[in-house]
């Protein structure tokens, strides 16, 4: 069974999002976390399978009300929101989208990587190539919200989110990037907010409900943490500090938040000391132009950065773009502890710890039984302290050393990875954490598992699986099938 603390976390979710089982991406607000039991150890494509459903691809994580398990999926010119029968896998309905656009993306994304948001009935999804859609019970539309196009050469990621009957998606691009709530029931804006440049975010928010005061929307992006209430989207207090790309999923517990971000580089990140564009400019403005060219810079150590830094995509750094590479130069890489809560910047007052070492790239972090989990790349796993951010084991799974994508996840006292390989780890969940079993899922998986009623619900690239232990059968009943 899970720890006292587990059980809180989860009760205390719950109670600030839409009831549903699986109600979005890692559950009730993105915690990671179930108070399931009696799943299996080992599984895959011939063990313990209760069922199976072969789908289109997709990189979205399955998201599961009381009887309905929802994801999305793309073709060549399509996109699909899909609807299963949660006890055998049945497809319910399936509704197709224009790709109004084919955006650029990385190539570890897909058209469909954003997980469906649920509130037990209706279906709300969002796509990069389209915007926001939702979908009653039965497959009916009830309304659609384009958006777009987005000036992110890495696509989009962070998947939408049920609020005081708002949907909210975050929108981070290198221009134009925002954040917008709409109304569940109609689709009509509540409120749309400009955020900064440069804001490379994939991270999904989370919900924060102060003592006393109205609910907060958390958004993790380039360099801030930011509260946004959310029947107004005013921005109500923010931490600085994150690097410049912002991929994990920050995670709520009670006052205290978990943010990671890793943004390639040493341990700490590429910190250097950049001169202002007045400086370098007296060295390099062959033209005398106000801006640097590729060729203005050959030679320098920002070579390499420009078409990172060039926002715009025009061949040229400017004033604005320069600013922000120099802040990105001053990023840093870290998981922390953020006391939430609060006014305006609140950097100064509200970091508890950081933890430099040892940092995945996309997957989220888990808070299990007083445990927090990092899953990086390598199959490396690392338990820290919450309280402190001391290490408590760090190791290997052997049999998974992969890279990594989905993110843990925690139930019936163990933890559950899947390596982009397709190999799932069962960890005995602990500060002397244990591997317990690896299974070969025999192709790739990008999405986050959904342990809920007692069965596991794993995507792969092709195949929707549900996973559960089988009751054994007596031996009267053995006789019988054998005879038969």
């Amino acid at each position: 069974m899970p720890s006292l603390p587990v059980i809180l976390l989860v009760a205390a979710t719950a109670s600030i999002v839409d009831a549903a089982d699986w109600p979005q991406f890692r559950g009730p607000n993105a915690s990671g976390v179930s108070d399931t039991t009696g799943l299996p150890t080992e599984f895959g494509p011939a063990k313990n399978v209760i069922w199976r459903t072969a789908l289109p691809p997709g990189h979205s994580s399955p998201v599961l009300s009381a009887d309905r398990v929802f994801v999305t999926a793309f073709s060549e010119d399509q996109l699909y929101v899909i609807a299963l029968e949660r006890s055998t896998g049945k497809i319910l309905w399936r509704h197709e989208l224009p790709r109004l656009r084919k955006q650029k993306l990385h190539n570890s994304n897909s058209p469909a990587s954003p997980s469906v948001a649920t509130d037990g009935r209706n279906a709300y999804a969002f796509f990069t190539d389209f915007g926001l859609v939702s979908y009653g019970s039965d497959g009916e539309e009830r309304w659609r919200v384009p958006l777009g196009p987005f000036d992110n050469p890495f696509g989009l990621g962070a998947s939408p989110v049920l609020a005081n009957g708002k949907v909210i998606q975050i929108c981070d691009s290198e221009t134009g990037s925002f954040a917008i709530a709409v109304d569940q029931k109609t689709g009509r804006t509540v409120w749309r907010v400009e955020r900064p440049d440069m804001t490379r975010g994939f991270s999904t928010p989370v919900l924060y409900q102060p003592k006393g005061g109205p609910l907060q929307v958390l958004v993790a992006g380039t360099n801030r943490f930011v509260a946004y209430d959310v029947e107004t989207g005013k921005e109500v207090w923010w931490v600085r500090g994150l690097t410049w790309q912002m991929k994990p999923t920050p995670i709520v517990a009670g006052d205290v938040a978990y943010v990671l971000g890793w943004a390639g580089g040493a341990d700490r990140g590429n910190q250097a000391a950049v001169p202002s564009l007045a400086e370098i400019l007296k060295q390099a403005d062959a033209n005398q132009d106000g801006k640097l060219s590729k060729q203005e810079l050959a030679g320098s150590p920002y070579q390499k950065d420009l078409d990172d830094a060039d926002l715009n995509g025009d061949g040229f750094l400017e004033e604005r773009e320069w600013e922000k590479y120099r802040e990105r130069r001053t990023l840093v890489n870290s998981v922390m502890a953020v006391r939430l809560g609060g006014a305006g910047d609140m950097t100064d007052k509200s970091i508890r710890w950081r933890f430099y070492k040892s940092l995945p790239n996309v997957p989220s972090p888990l808070l299990y039984g007083n445990v927090l989990y990092l899953m990086k790349e390598g199959g490396i796993l690392t338990a820290l302290d919450p309280a402190t951010g001391s290490v408590l084991k760090q190791g290997r799974l052997k049999g998974a050393l992969d890279f990594y994508y989905s993110s843990p996840v925690g139930a019936d006292g163990k933890v559950f990875t899947a390596s982009e390989d397709g190999h799932v780890s069962v960890i005995k969940a602990g500060a002397d954490w244990e591997l317990l079993a690896v299974n070969d899922m025999g192709e790739p998986v990008y999405a986050t598992p959904a342990p809920v009623g007692r069965q596991l619900y794993l995507r792969t690239r092709s195949t929707l699986y549900c996973f559960g232990k089988k009751p054994q059968r007596t031996a009267e009943r053995a006789e019988t099938d054998a005879r038969d």
